[in-house]
């Protein structure tokens, strides 16, 4: 909400954070005038919250009719509680409450936002001379057919490139087409395809120091997201080929195997090994889920992130540099701001019954389960000799104990467009003790022009 313009980012900062405490004033006192009509009526509204949240609870930790029930629950409590509030004649301030509270949470997190935040949403790289040589590899399957819907064949062999297009109806050795194109020639790699084919195209650009292209193919495309690349129209990254720039980021490294975004142990790698889950992830996804939020099913692991341990988590993520805002449930697209840090991010979960995962679901980041560091090194121990399952960049394996997650800093050149739209900020995570600090701040120290310095002791 703040004015990109605005010659004073603090005192708008300081305005914004003042409009956030005066719609939460203002949705408290829209639902205090409604005391006159009954408090049964108002305290229905509290009723009707914690009926959804336990029957999306249920729904989610459990199977069965318990999950039908949970699911029918949650649907149900709200419109029984919209219904209360029409009969009740107080669905009015309801409303407006509603209304002022999505402005306090619009006006926080817009105060709450650093300004060096914006300046981090997209890396900047050096200007090169287009290739001469570029070869891209592409999947004509991935991500539904994007290759064909968008003509990158037709548009990359317009700018000069040669394809080298994939058979669907066999495997094909993709590392090895990428060291062919090398060795005869090519001056740039790249791939239209999903993180995991991704991975094995960038670790061979790395090895003979060469370009890398992404084009945005896949399904979900996270490491061009994290790149600032154009996902809804992946014939954009081919712009790299004629006006581009080249970053310098790290590649991942997990028991010798390349990995551009994330290594998951755990229930997502469990998840990931199912047959089914090619056709139906979110199914796939659900069915295993209560086995995490209820606790005590499933492996455990043990893992040490440089000298810090974790035991018996239940689920793991390595990723290659840290995401801004780690969402342990995955209900948010988290993103990573930086490729270039030089450390890995690790995100571990550890949920030991109901109460445990109900914190996590509701303080995020800051429950006691969960932990978030990041490090240069990640060994996921084991007996000598045995394996477990591995989901890197989404792709199904398995691997002897222990396993070893490094980085290797600045590995790849990454060429991608001058004009790429980058990603979106990250919001800030709600902290009202700081928006309340920068509203109302105490005079500060001599030199101290910092307002988003807010921290307590």
């Amino acid at each position: 909400m703040a004015a990109s313009g605005s010659g004073d980012p603090a005192g708008e900062a300081r305005q914004l954070a003042r409009y956030a405490l005066f719609a939460v004033g203002g949705a408290c006192a829209a639902l205090l005038t409604a005391l006159g009509s009954g408090m049964l009526i108002l305290l229905s509204g509290v009723v009707g919250l914690a009926a959804t949240a336990a029957g999306v609870w249920w729904f989610l930790a459990h199977r069965g009719p318990v999950r039908v029930f949970g699911a029918i629950l949650a649907a149900a409590a709200p419109l029984t509680t919209l219904g209360l509030y029409v009969s009740g004649g107080v669905w009015v301030n309801a409303l407006v409450a509603l209304g002022l509270w999505g402005v306090a949470l619009s006006c926080a997190r817009a105060a709450l936002r650093r300004p060096e935040d914006e300046r981090k949403a997209l890396m900047r790289g050096e200007s090169v001379p287009p290739p001469r040589r570029p070869v891209l590899i592409m999947n004509p399957k991935s991500g539904g057919g994007k290759v064909a819907r968008f003509g990158l064949v037709e548009r990359a062999e317009a700018l000069g490139a040669r394809v080298i297009l994939l058979d669907p109806s066999a495997p094909a050795d993709v590392g090895g087409l990428a060291r062919k194109a090398v060795a005869e020639g090519a001056d740039l790699l790249g791939v239209a395809g999903g993180d995991g084919t991704q991975a094995l195209v960038a670790e061979v650009a790395a090895e003979h120091d060469l370009p890398f292209l992404v084009i945005s193919a896949g399904t979900r495309n996270h490491f061009a997201m994290d790149l600032g690349l154009d996902r809804t129209d992946p014939s954009r990254c081919l712009d790299a080929l004629t006006d581009g720039e080249e970053l310098r980021i790290d590649l991942g490294d997990v028991a010798g195997r390349p990995f551009v975004n994330t290594v998951s142990f755990g229930v997502y790698a469990d998840v990931v090994q199912r047959p089914e889950y090619r056709d139906d992830k979110a199914g796939t996804a659900l069915e295993v889920l209560p086995d995490l939020l209820q606790g005590g099913f499933g492996d455990r692991l043990d893992a040490t992130a440089d000298a810090t341990p974790l035991t018996g988590q239940q689920a793991l993520l390595v990723s290659n540099n840290p995401y801004a805002a780690p969402d342990p449930l995955g209900t948010v697209a988290a993103r990573r701001t930086r490729l270039d840090g030089g450390e890995l991010g690790v995100i571990g979960i550890r949920v030991d019954g109901a109460a445990q995962a109900a914190e996590l679901a509701v303080l995020g980041n800051r429950a006691t389960g969960l932990k978030v560091l990041t490090a240069r090194r990640v060994e996921v121990g084991g007996a000598p000799g045995a394996t477990i399952s591995v989901a890197v960049d989404g792709e199904a394996l398995t691997l002897p104990t222990p396993v070893v997650c490094t980085l290797r800093p600045r590995a790849l050149r990454v060429l991608v467009p001058r004009g790429r739209p980058g990603s979106p900020v990250p919001p800030p995570p709600l902290d009202w003790r700081r928006l309340t600090r920068l509203a109302f701040p105490e005079e500060p120290a001599a030199g101290d022009g910092n307002p988003w310095d807010t921290r307590t002791s």
